[in-house]
């Protein structure tokens, strides 16, 4: 499988913008798995850390779900693997497989831009349990691009250790 990245418009509105970026970078983490088994893509990092590529795949899945599911559009819905709402449960591949990491994340993308498309504007705001405040859809799209864009730099240094397979 080869994913398809394509490069945000260098001329374009905020918003347009904003989705290219976040659509940028969620082909950038799927083009670092291309190609890797299931057992590769559980392959950890370097002791002590557990980080794998399908660990930041499923952590990227209850990314989507917490801030345009769960915030913004307010849905009452649980993590992905964690009914007790532990984060970090994502991260523990051992067993995952690439079409169950891959589905759930694909889901969650999906409801993303849904909710991104359907919102009247950039300014639409949902509430952030964890801040104790209102944030806008706007500022939920620009941390996504963080988000995306820190885990990426991780992907990288993964995806090197495992073929030695770097860039872009």
């Amino acid at each position: 499988m080869t994913t398809e990245r394509i490069s945000p418009p260098v001329r374009a509105g905020e918003r347009e913008t904003l989705r290219a970026y976040l659509d940028f970078h969620r082909a950038t983490l799927a083009m670092k798995t291309d190609g890797l088994s299931d057992e590769e893509l559980r392959s950890r990092s370097m002791p002590p850390s557990t980080l794998t590529l399908l660990g930041l795949v499923r952590h990227m899945a209850e990314v989507e779900r917490s801030w345009f599911r769960r915030v913004i559009n307010g849905e009452d819905v649980p993590l992905v693997w964690s009914a007790e709402g532990d984060y970090q449960a994502a991260y523990d591949a051992s067993t995952a497989t690439r079409a169950e990491a891959f589905d759930a994340w694909q889901t969650e993308v999906a409801h993303s831009r849904r909710i991104e498309q359907q919102a009247a504007s950039l300014d639409v705001t949902g509430y952030q349990p964890r801040w104790g405040e209102h944030v806008s859809l706007r500022l939920v799209m620009l941390h996504l691009i963080h988000e995306y864009a820190r885990h990426n730099g991780h992907a990288d240094f993964l995806r090197e250790g495992i073929d030695g397979v770097v860039g872009a």
